[in-house]
């Protein structure tokens, strides 16, 4: 019966609208849905149709991962269409490049996997992981990275045993345990071989699962003992109206009175609340909102846009008002290190300037602020900045972390509308609090604004689009995890590195 059914979806007409089908639900997936069990079984499905048809694996492959990144980054046309008045006749194409881009990653995953021979245990039960987790790495990190959508992060929800491995090796470790168990699921359901064979596949899987739920109910750092109350503040500035000159005062006036009326130990402004170059506000109007801060007995910290110190460079920053007198020479900040390609600087300068002058983005070519910048000691906190699209970089954020015990993002994801792109950057953030064991905290523009705690979950969260103040209590929390302790990812994927070469080495010379 059931090779009956193989046989039907073997054929071209369903085989490639189960491929379509497959990489269109990946979005139910991640953030807001988090149905996380979904992504082992869809990866499963998926699996076993390039087992089906080893004749079109790598076509298979791409555009699986064409249809899945598209719909997953939908909002990429937004951003490019109805923020940036770029029209579709650019827009539309544009915002298949990307996924177009993204695709090649899954192809050439299984492209080296079919070129090996193994037997089927090793083949589909280890080896496709390997080479899939490998290729999720060098996703997140060549031409800058975009490691969105990765497997791991359908696994970052409240209820996701997988979701436990984070701490222990970050998102990545993450991933492969969800692209093992998806490898597993289809050795376990279609498995001609012995009942000792299956049964020990099963404890595999129960033995992954379980030591996932372990990791994640063990606590890894510890409360220092010092709470604190966070007040996350959310403009809702629209974002054509952002960087208007007749929109400046109107938009300083709100966020002024929002610290007004906000009496918590440590407030935060979002990514260019200041939507002016910083040493172009006067003076006094940065000392009342310090000083309107002190008064509420807060600690202040400011998302800007700031001059370097040679008035030559621009930089994405986050300045800490806590202590600012008129007249202060120098204001702590913590300025963005890793920049959006084409959003905040421009590879190809002679090939994309052309587009810049059709959208409305005026900040572009934006100086690094380099690695490892200091926390911000803000009331009984040590306080550790990363600003928007960092938040996708677990690795970048250890050297930092150890010297915190609070996390905060301030973002500005205003550029992508009322879309998912604001609630999966939240799940980054969740991944983020979950491998550095402390709190985040999430002051957004227009959303998701949110607290989590040390274990990925979820405490608050400001309703999108409104214009609000969140408000929680946290935790401070210290000491190292067992991601930060080996540094980040690259022990865990050095050593499948090596596994890949074996593989490699092995079933290409079977192949000969």
């Amino acid at each position: 019966m059931f090779s009956k059914l193989e046989s039907f979806w073997c054929r071209p007409p369903v085989y490639w609208l189960l491929i379509l089908l497959l990489a269109a639900a990946t979005p139910l997936t991640f953030a807001p849905y988090y149905h996380f069990w979904l992504m082992p079984l869809l990866f499963a499905a998926f699996i076993r149709l390039l087992e089906l048809r080893p004749d079109v694996r790598t076509r298979s492959a791409y555009l699986f991962g064409l249809v899945a990144y598209t719909v997953q980054f939908y909002w990429i046309h937004t951003a490019l269409h109805n923020i940036s008045g770029l029209p579709n006749l650019y827009a539309l194409p544009l915002t298949m490049l990307l996924p177009a881009y993204l695709a090649l990653f899954p192809a050439t995953t299984v492209w080296l996997w079919n070129r090996i021979r193994l037997n089927r245990w090793l083949h589909t039960g280890l080896a496709l992981p390997v080479f899939w987790t490998l290729a999720e790495f060098a996703r997140e990190r060549l031409l800058t990275g975009f490691g969105w959508g990765a497997l791991g992060y359908s696994q970052i929800a409240d209820h996701a045993p997988l979701a436990g491995f984070a701490p222990l090796g970050g998102i990545h470790l993450v991933t492969f345990a969800t692209a093992l168990l998806g490898a597993w699921l289809v050795l376990l359901v279609d498995n001609k071989g012995r009942l000792k064979k299956r049964l020990a596949l099963a404890c595999a899987v129960a033995a992954l699962l379980f030591g996932g739920h372990i990791a994640k109910q063990t606590d890894f750092t510890q409360p220092t003992g010092q709470t604190a109350t966070v007040a996350l503040a959310q403009g809702n500035i629209e974002q054509h109206l952002k960087f208007r000159n007749d929109q400046v005062l109107p938009t300083l006036d709100r966020y002024f009175r929002q610290i007004a009326d906000t009496h918590a130990d440590i407030v935060i402004l979002p990514e260019t609340a200041f939507p002016v170059m910083l040493q172009e506000l006067p003076d006094n109007i940065i000392a009342e909102f310090a000083e309107q801060a002190r008064q509420n007995g807060s600690a202040l910290a400011v998302g800007t846009m700031q001059y370097t110190a040679d008035g030559m460079n621009y930089q994405n920053a986050v300045v800490n008002l806590t202590d600012y007198r008129i007249g202060a020479a120098n204001i702590p900040f913590y300025a963005k290190n890793h920049l959006v390609p084409f959003g905040e600087y421009k590879p190809l300068p002679s090939l994309t300037a052309p587009l810049y002058q059709m959208m409305d983005m005026p900040l572009s070519d934006i100086l690094h602020g380099g690695e490892a910048q200091k926390p911000f000691p803000m009331k009984n906190q040590q306080v550790a900045f990363n600003i928007c699209y960092e938040d996708g970089f677990g690795d970048d954020l250890i050297a930092s972390a150890k010297q915190s015990t609070l996390l905060a993002n301030a973002s500005n994801l205003a550029w992508y509308g009322d879309s998912n792109a604001m609630f999966q950057h939240l799940q980054q953030s969740q991944a983020r609090a979950l491998e550095l064991g402390r709190y985040m905290a999430r002051a957004t523009n227009t959303g998701a604004t949110a607290i989590v705690d040390n274990k990925g979950r979820i405490v608050a969260m400001a309703p999108t689009n409104t214009a609000t103040v969140l408000k929680e209590e946290i935790q401070g929390y210290q000491g190292e995890t067992p991601y930060m302790r080996l540094g980040g990812s690259l022990p865990f994927i050095g050593l499948l590195s090596v596994f890949a070469a074996v593989f490699l080495a092995v079933g290409l010379k079977r192949n000969r």
